[in-house]
């Protein structure tokens, strides 16, 4: 969403890299070049001019010390950086739990914000960490709404209390009372009320989300936006704000094309953090949102804390345990060890986006872009249509084994050959790297961390001296 942006503050900071020292003149140009990008990105008007004199004065102010360092750029890369998480609401905030539960979450918003979908998602944040969630469906305007609240508590295992079909009928206040009063009874600890929305703000939707509220006394109301609403989501989070109130905003659609100035005007114009963030269509893409990542993203530096978080989900702790100690042992790394990690990696979503989350990924746009998603279903199928016994030995791949393997795998025989050409070679370097040695093409002399060097002992043949008394000497010796 935000790569326009990010292409823009790089450019910024690659011509202040370029100058040396830095004049107030340079710090002027490059605010301006800031100021143009926020705009063009649809940030609110009011948001870029505090942030801009915001940064303004803290370059200025600073510039005499940044005048005797040496990498003044990054000075105000560094002043940039802070106001930006200051502007994207400072610091990552959970959802606070009731003392006596269930926690109470009400969502709300507009209608194709995406509520329902968000619910389950949320829904299985909490469950995936031990809590006992309950949905409840208080949708009972839009057609099918509880319908698909169902159908999302299913693909979550999350139970929906739906006692009304909606469509228009049933009162989403009682509902909303009974769904608290089902929970306590059945020792759920959080409750997840899914409310109605309409196409824009109007009186009715407003009455039926402040009754509800005033029915549930819900512990936290969160405020659901479409992140490519642009200067429509700023106006409609003030008018909920105003007339409902809400805790914190979820951004959902945070993985679309559009300019993403939402994002960076929502948490400052209501003073309400942006709590949670979605970031595609499947129910696992969905997390806290932290701004010093948001802003880390933004400038170009990617956001290697979620990545590593997302491999440590995706990755067993004892598969990973068990391959560390096959490593330090001695033992070959084999195809069906390779086939673990491909699975791992399947969990951890798109491949495109992990690329994206890697520092200067905005230089490698393209690449990532037009990156085959389906190779790694395709080598994984290539991979499970050997036996056990070839995978823990690739000498047994012999033509008429490879023939079948591709026939197995819908390949060709020149694939499942790259493959295995490709993991020998892999295999040879590990060993290389296991036993202090260096992979081909590496420079030499670069010594591999954490891996003793081995000193052979030289010999050295003496030379005999051309003096016969000398000579006698050295061989008395």
């Amino acid at each position: 969403m935000f790569d326009s942006l990010t292409s823009r503050f790089s450019g910024a900071f690659s011509s202040l890299r370029s100058r040396g020292k830095i004049s107030s003149s340079d710090i002027e140009t490059t605010c301006e070049e800031i100021r143009q990008a926020l705009l063009e990105s649809d940030v609110a008007l009011s948001v870029v001019e505090d942030f801009i004199e915001d940064i303004r004065k803290k370059s200025l102010d600073a510039l005499p010390t940044l005048q005797s360092g040496t990498n003044q750029a990054n000075a105000i890369f560094e002043i940039v950086n802070a106001s930006l998480i200051e502007i994207l609401g400072g610091q990552a905030r959970r959802v606070r739990f009731a003392k006596n539960p269930p926690t109470v979450i009400m969502l709300a918003g507009l209608q194709g914000a995406g509520k329902t979908t968000l619910a389950g998602k949320l829904a299985k944040f909490y469950a995936d960490q031990g809590n006992t969630p309950l949905l409840v469906a208080s949708d009972l305007q839009r057609p099918n709404a509880v319908t698909q609240l169902q159908v999302v508590g299913d693909s979550v295992n999350v139970p929906v209390f739906a006692p009304e079909l909606g469509n228009g009928q049933g009162d989403p206040v009682k509902v909303a009372k009974a769904g608290i009063e089902f929970a306590k009874s059945k020792l759920y600890n959080m409750v997840i009320v899914d409310t109605a929305g309409r196409l824009g703000v109007d009186e009715d939707l407003m009455k039926q989300a402040s009754d509800i509220r005033d029915a549930v006394n819900p512990d936290e109301i969160l405020f659901v936006v479409d992140a490519m609403m642009g200067q429509d989501a700023v106006r409609t989070s003030q008018a909920f704000l105003d007339g409902v109130g809400f805790d914190g905003v979820v951004l959902t659609k945070l993985d679309g094309d559009a300019r993403g100035g939402a994002a960076l005007s929502i948490a400052s114009m209501t003073k309400r953090p942006i709590m949670f963030a979605s970031t595609g269509e499947k129910l696992h893409e969905f997390d806290v949102f932290y701004p010093e990542r948001m802003a880390s993203r933004i400038l170009g530096l990617g956001d290697v804390a979620t990545l590593a978080e997302q491999a440590k989900k995706a990755f067993d702790t004892d598969t990973s345990a068990k391959l560390e100690a096959k490593f330090a042992s001695g033992e070959d790394f084999t195809l069906e060890d390779f086939l673990e990690q491909l699975q791992a990696m399947s969990k951890m979503g798109s491949m495109s986006k992990l690329l994206g989350m890697l520092p200067g990924a905005g230089q490698m746009k393209k690449q990532i872009e037009n990156f085959d998603e389906g190779e790694i279903i395709r080598t994984k199928a290539i991979v499970q249509s050997m036996t056990p016994a070839e995978r823990q030995e690739p000498k047994l791949l012999n033509g008429s084994r490879r023939a079948r393997i591709a026939l197995g795998s819908g390949r060709k025989v020149s694939d499942v050959n790259n493959l295995v050409d490709r993991f020998s070679a892999a295999q040879k370097m590990m060993k290389q790297v296991r036993n202090g040695g260096m992979p081909a093409g590496m420079p030499p002399g670069m010594a591999m961390p954490g891996l003793p060097k081995v000193n052979k002992p030289i010999n050295k043949k003496k030379s005999k001296s051309g003096n016969p008394a000398k000579r006698a000497l050295e061989q008395g010796q």
